[in-house]
Parts: C-alpha cells; sequence; structure tokens
C-alpha cells in the first residue's frame, strides 16, 4: 500500500503499476478547487483510472469526488449529517452478507445531489438520498464511514471544520456524546467493515483476473 497525502502537498504518482484505488475523506468540498487545487488532479487520476475499469472505493470525501469527476452533482447538504445512523441497501456484492440494517457513521455536510450518466444507487437514508453508488462493475463510492478505529472520532473532532459541523447539528460538546456512542456500535461497525472491505477485494481480484 502506498498512501498519498494531497492536501499536505504530496503528488500523485504514475498509478501503472497499482491494482486499486481507494480515495479517502477530508474536511474539504469538492467545489473548493481554487483554495485547494489538487483536487482538480485527483479528480482528473479518478476519472482515468474508473474509465479504464479498475478498481476503485471512495469514502465520504472520496465518494463525492468520484461522482463529481464523473459529470454527476455534488452541493453543500441543508442541514450536515452527523452521528450514528442506518443506511437502507441495494443488493450488491460489495455488501454481500451484511444483515438488512447496520450501524454506521455519517458526518459530512456535502452529498452526491445527481449521480453521473451510468451510476447506480447503492443505499439512502432519510437525510441523504445518495448514500452509496457504483459505476461501471469496479467502481464505488460510499458517503458513511467504515474506516474506524477506537481513536478515529477524537482525531476528527480535533479538526475544526468537522467539529464545527458536529456542534452545528447536535450542540457544543457533542464530540464526547458522539465518542461514546461509537464506543457503544464499534463492534457491529468493526465486523460490518471487515465485510465491506473484504467483498471489495474480491470484487477487485475478479477486476484483475486475466480475460
Amino acid at each position: 500500500m502506498h498512501a498519498v497525502e494531497l492536501d499536505e502537498g504530496e503528488a500523485i504518482p504514475p498509478l501503472e503499476g497499482f491494482d486499486a484505488l481507494l480515495v479517502m475523506g477530508g474536511p474539504m468540498d469538492v467545489w473548493q478547487t481554487v483554495r485547494h487545487p489538487w483536487l482538480l488532479d485527483e479528480m482528473a487520476a479518478i476519472k482515468s483510472w474508473v474509465e479504464a475499469g479498475r478498481p476503485y472505493l471512495g469514502m465520504c470525501l472520496g465518494h463525492q469526488l468520484l461522482a463529481q469527476a464523473l459529470g454527476g452533482e455534488v452541493g453543500r447538504m441543508q442541514e450536515p449529517e452527523v452521528g450514528m445512523s442506518r443506511v437502507d441497501i441495494v443488493p450488491d456484492p460489495v455488501f454481500a452478507g451484511l444483515p438488512a440494517a447496520w450501524p454506521c457513521l455519517q458526518w459530512h455536510g456535502a452529498e452526491v445531489k445527481r449521480l453521473p450518466a451510468g451510476g447506480e444507487l447503492l443505499a439512502s437514508s432519510p437525510a441523504c438520498a445518495i448514500q452509496a453508488q457504483r459505476w461501471g462493475r469496479f467502481a464505488y463510492g460510499l458517503q458513511f464511514h467504515m474506516e474506524l478505529t477506537r481513536t478515529t472520532t477524537a482525531e476528527w473532532g480535533a479538526l475544526p471544520e468537522y467539529k464545527q459541523a458536529l456542534e452545528r447539528v447536535r450542540g457544543p460538546g457533542a464530540l464526547n456524546t458522539l465518542a461514546v456512542e461509537v464506543d457503544a456500535e464499534f463492534s457491529g461497525l468493526y465486523n460490518a467493515a471487515q465485510i465491506v472491505f473484504g467483498n471489495f477485494l474480491d470484487i477487485a481480484a475478479q477486476a484483475l483476473a486475466p480475460a
């Protein structure tokens, strides 16, 4: 695995030798290309990668960048969605083995408003209609967070943009409350994440198998 921190000035390396592309979240928004010009390079790389039929998994911002890069639309929500929730899913190989409902963490103030042409809706929630998408056979985006550790809530809460979104929805001191909620659900979060990430690796293996 080779991690690239674009927001810290690192450049996207040549991608020819990699098997899968994972794009994670961040406090920036897809339209902030003047403030964060590297977003343009990132979206160009995503578009080229998935149009070549290569395996992709984007989470939160990575989900939004996938939609925007392919001609969809991302915009600000009327009210940020922050906290533990359940999502309604459509059967898909990436969700194979999951129950009808499982815990997931939401922490976003923007959403995919319109899928790109050819995009398939895979999950939704009352607050956010497009919680997951698939484009082609091997490119996936998840608005909700599954990539959690025991310290993730505290680490994200230390970022001013994340903390402001949390307190705007749930009031001052909400970080401690959310941390308790995440800890109570952590076993379910972890188990669901293992299933989803394992499924994605199986999908990636299919994409990379000789024809």
